[in-house]
């Protein structure tokens, strides 16, 4: 299924994303970003910070292309630092903030990027691994104070964008594979900028939003979707460094839409003081990155008045559907293909469109998509149909006018808190430890998260539960790390030896609801 596209008029040798996102409102002195501790900062404010940073960025000898990898907390600097990095016509890489020094070694020697931001407090850890890797050290603080922003505050507030072509890379973020071996979905300038083009029109944001932030910005959803969005609008933003209820309840009455994972409803409605009088004002509640339970949504509706407008994206493709603005927003389902971007549900064998109510393997394609994996050309060819769809491994079925429901992942994909983990990267992990014959790492509900993961470990005289934690502890990120451990006799498996995680999800799904 296809929707109509986007109209867009931009010169072809130009920085596009730049164009779109910091050009209309460059120059104004209206509020970007309303910060934690009450500051404020205007679009013209952010704009020339951005123009220091891209002139630092030049003196320290960053050419067209190269890549600056950034691990920090979140703060208004680490944005300037991405649109500035792409501005003087680099790549960004936004690197989670939970990663540890293992997992750092692995992205700074894949993508090789020019420079490497991150906390003061860390940078020891990290002197020679980015000696390793040719990279530069750059240090932020978590608050966006430190070398970085007193050095810049010598350079101009002036700067020219280095022009770029639509397909010139703008950011490069990691999503890990079922190899375990992490891929660099490469994205362009047309596939960021015609997306939040795209997402401005069809949800309807204005110069008049102010949006609740308390999403990652190293997350395509916090910092392409709800950043890139409201730069497109000219939009506020209420900029806070975490999701706390504590911080979110008395924010709201302040902003007019707000985004999160379903994570952030779910502790919403746990909230006695969350109530429809405290919401009144807000126009739309957006749901992505996880899949939204239809009950969430209807208790959502009922406590509120207010129903979720859920979407559907991934790292690779930005965003691809979307539920209604004005129609109906169907709980259950992530909605209908974005203008310019078309979708449809084949078999996965044979490849064929499948009918109306089938469920079978989601395919989508438009200026959306990215151009494929760092490095990685035979990978990336096995993604992509002949006709140029991408596969996202993702089960579903589209509905006779067009609404897709997602019924499954096809590779084993855990969505917890909103975060994508790959159970072969803590599997490989697993395996290395003394005892332990095979693991298999599933996702099962948690009433919390979504999804946690859980660990079945297979082994004569293995490990205790507290040595595997003690074991995988520094090597993965905690979100990624299992939040229970079974052990088993052996795995069940198929005739053909491949391990059924559906059985282990069938059978242990109730194991952290309980």
């Amino acid at each position: 299924m296809v929707s109509e596209p986007y109209s867009h008029s931009l010169n072809p040798m130009t920085n596009h994303l730049i164009e779109y996102l910091l050009s209309p409102h460059e120059n104004s002195s209206n509020t970007f970003l309303k910060l934690q501790n009450g500051d404020s900062i205007s679009f013209l404010e952010f704009n020339q910070q951005i123009n220091r940073i891209a002139n630092y960025l030049i003196d320290k000898g960053l050419q067209p292309g190269d890549r600056l990898a950034l691990q920090a907390g979140k703060s208004w600097q680490s944005l300037a630092i991405y649109l500035a990095t792409v501005k003087a016509g680099g790549v960004f890489l936004p690197l989670n903030s939970a990663y540890t020094v293992n997992e750092i070694s692995y992205f700074l020697d894949d993508a090789k990027p020019k420079h490497f931001v991150c906390d003061p407090a860390v940078s020891g850890e990290f002197e020679s691994i980015t000696q390793s890797a040719g990279c530069e050290l750059i240090s932020i603080n978590a608050d966006g104070s430190g070398e970085l922003s007193d050095t810049v505050s010598n350079f101009s507030g002036q700067f020219v964008a280095i022009p770029r072509s639509p397909d010139d890379l703008a950011a490069i973020l990691y999503t890990s594979g079922t190899t375990g071996r992490s891929k660099g979905a490469m994205l362009s300038h047309k596939n960021l900028w015609s997306n939040a083009k795209t997402l401005c029109d069809v949800w309807r944001f204005s110069s008049q939003d102010t949006l609740l932030h308390a999403l990652p910005v190293f997350h395509t959803h916090g910092l392409f979707v709800a950043t890139n969005t409201c730069l497109v609008a000219g939009a506020s933003m209420i900029f806070l460094p975490r999701f706390s209820i504590d911080e979110v309840l008395p924010h709201l009455p302040k902003a007019t839409t707000m985004m999160g994972v379903p994570t952030f409803y779910t502790r919403l409605l746990d909230t006695a003081e969350f109530n429809r009088n405290l919401v009144g004002h807000i126009r739309l509640f957006i749901s992505g990155s996880a899949p939204l339970l239809a009950e969430t949504h209807i208790q959502f509706e009922a406590r509120t008045g207010h129903k979720i407008l859920e979407r559907y994206g991934m790292t690779e493709t930005n965003m691809n559907t979307s539920n209604p603005y004005e129609g109906d927003r169907r709980a259950g389902t992530v909605g209908l293909p974005l203008p310019g971007t078309s979708v449809r549900v084949v078999s996965p064998d044979t490849g064929e469109a499948l009918a109306v109510g089938d469920i079978g393997s989601i395919e989508v394609k438009g200026d959306n998509v990215f151009e494929g994996y760092l490095e990685m050309p035979e990978k990336t060819a096995e993604e992509f149909t002949a006709d140029g769809y991408f596969i996202t491994g993702d089960l579903g079925m589209l509905s006779e006018d067009g609404y897709l429901t997602i019924v499954g992942r096809g590779k084993d994909l855990i969505i917890s808190g909103g975060f994508n983990i790959y159970p072969k990267e803590i599997e490989l992990i697993l395996d290395e430890i003394e005892g332990v014959d095979e693991s298999a790492v599933i996702g099962v509900p948690h009433s919390d998260f979504g999804e946690g993961v859980v660990a079945v470990l297979v082994g004569k005289n293995g490990p205790t539960k507290e040595q595997v934690l003690s074991h995988i502890r520094d090597k993965i990120a905690r979100f990624k790390q299992p939040k229970d451990i079974i052990f088993l006799d052996e795995l069940p498996r198929n005739t053909m030896g491949k391990v059924q995680k559906n059985l282990l999800r069938e059978q242990f799904k109730s194991i952290l609801l309980n």
